[in-house]
């Protein structure tokens, strides 16, 4: 038995399926049956750090080496722990917040704290 997804709109369990969309009983808001596949394949986004191990929204993270951080003076030196990482698509798979700073990293840059 397959597990649908609450409602995005009121966050109720109690949501059905009828053809190509979902329907939500409570609030009688509709949406189509892709949405909500795409969504939970977002989700199941794989990075991994420079030793392959893999990395989760929330983690820490140690940077391997300097990075220049463009269009400012600031480098993020070698070491620097940053804590609650979240995962996005891309080349710089890593957005996070470093003393403020909010930078998008590159995976091969970082090891798992």
């Amino acid at each position: 038995m397959s597990t649908l997804p609450p409602c995005p709109q009121c966050q109720s369990e109690y949501v059905y399926q009828d053809g190509d969309n979902l329907i939500c009983p409570e609030c009688a808001h509709e949406w189509p049956a892709q949405a909500a596949e795409a969504a939970e394949g977002e989700a199941g986004l794989a990075v991994t750090d420079a030793h392959g191990a893999p990395l989760a929204n929330g983690d820490s993270v140690v940077l391997l080496k300097d990075l220049k951080v463009k269009g400012s003076s600031l480098v993020v030196k070698q070491g620097t722990k940053v804590k609650n990482i979240r995962l996005q698509e891309g080349d710089h798979a890593i957005a996070c917040k470093v003393n403020g700073t909010a930078l998008n990293l590159k995976a091969e840059f970082v090891k798992k704290a």
